[in-house]
């Protein structure tokens, strides 16, 4: 009886390791509280380029960057999927990884079981999509930032003629006068420094990584490239930003790129419905709002557009789906917004009413201790 137990032990120890090394994906057994590989399936090697001799026995977290371990050793007791995270591999290199950890019981103590999905390639791709979207949304944007140029370019230019007028004709320039043209054309300088800069900062590749962003400074920055463009259509824009919110684990450029794009979509739908009729006792309004509730932050941008119709409003997110005509649009704009929000672990939803405009609405999660 003692030798038949034995070898059923022998035998299901055996089934065990198969099922496991036949799981495709790298997975980890780690002690709860030391975070210490107890166990590996083979195709770590594949992923990381370490064998399963070299990583049993060895932290988890010297898979991270040295400044994100303390982080992820946090996250890896308290959720399930941590999504888009950096590693790296035997050779130093960088990889992102979907996690997903569940609590389990191995030789007779509580463990984590980690599973990895290298998603590098597939990050990449997306990367190259935003990014594209990103130039297209550049290009939306080249009139506008022309005319905001324009402005200081235009003070500075009055201010030189009048200095160059008065040098020509040998007429003295109070110190005073002086002094003012000085600081003008000086501050209208930093004023076309901060748009140049701004645009450049915007059309940058994003990298993947998330720091502690304040959702109200990716607003701001959004609606500030598009203040006179706004002014000169007509079109109002509310704000009703909550202060003091707390930050949130995200990407600000990204962040920004989110919010563009759906001040343009406003802005489309606002034009859209007056190149129609013009509605009477209604303004051209786009109102944009940050709150915070419940440990989420929302942030709401609300027009007075055409609305979306119940027909389609469940396909808006999709990629490339647009009714927009093929030049005016990709169908690639709020699918984008969708896969950013969710990379921060945030929501997206839309919601209408045909012929009164529409609202998207954000919620980020925001993290404890924040």
């Amino acid at each position: 009886m003692r030798k038949y137990l034995e070898n059923e032990v022998k035998r299901s120890e055996n089934k065990y390791r198969t099922i496991f090394n036949s799981i495709p994906n790298p997975v980890f057994v780690l002690d709860i509280k030391s975070m210490e590989i107890l166990d590996s399936n083979n195709n770590v090697a594949g992923v990381y380029g370490f064998s399963r001799e070299e990583l049993v026995m060895t932290s988890f977290l010297n898979l991270f960057l040295k400044d994100e371990r303390e982080r992820y050793a946090s996250e890896l007791r308290t959720s399930n999927i941590l999504n888009n995270v950096r590693q790296l591999t035997k050779e130093g290199k960088s990889i992102f990884v979907n996690v997903h950890v569940s609590p389990s019981e191995y030789l007779g103590q509580e463990v984590l079981l980690v599973t990895t999905s290298d998603i590098t390639k597939r990050l990449l791709a997306e990367q190259q999509l935003i990014q594209t979207s990103k130039m297209t949304t550049l290009g939306e944007m080249a009139a506008s930032v022309a005319h905001e140029l324009n402005q200081p370019l235009s003070v500075i230019k009055t201010a030189g003629g009048y200095l160059i007028k008065k040098l020509k004709k040998g007429e003295e320039i109070g110190g005073e006068i002086l002094e003012t043209l000085v600081e003008e054309i000086d501050s209208q300088v930093d004023r076309a420094s901060k748009i140049i800069n701004h645009m450049r900062e915007f059309g940058r590749k994003s990298d993947v990584t998330a720091e502690m962003v304040h959702i109200n400074d990716a607003l701001s920055r959004a609606l500030e490239i598009f203040n006179q463009q706004f002014k000169l259509r007509g079109i109002e824009v509310i704000k009703e930003m909550a202060e003091n919110l707390p930050p949130i684990w995200a990407d600000s450029n990204r962040l920004e790129q989110v919010f563009i794009n759906l001040l343009l979509n406003a802005r489309d739908a606002i034009e859209e419905k007056w190149e129609q009729v013009a509605p009477k006792g209604e303004g051209k309004r786009i109102f944009v709002k940050s709150s915070f509730k419940d440990g989420m932050i929302m942030i709401e941008v609300r027009d007075t557009g055409t609305g979306i119709p119940e027909s389609i409003i469940d396909r808006i997110f999709e990629p490339f789906f647009t009714t927009k005509e093929v030049s005016q649009g990709t169908g690639l704009g709020l699918s984008i917004c969708y896969s950013i929000v969710q990379d921060y672990h945030g929501t997206i939803k839309a919601e209408t009413q045909v012929g009164e405009g529409a609202s998207l609405i954000i919620r980020f999660p925001v993290p404890d201790g924040a």
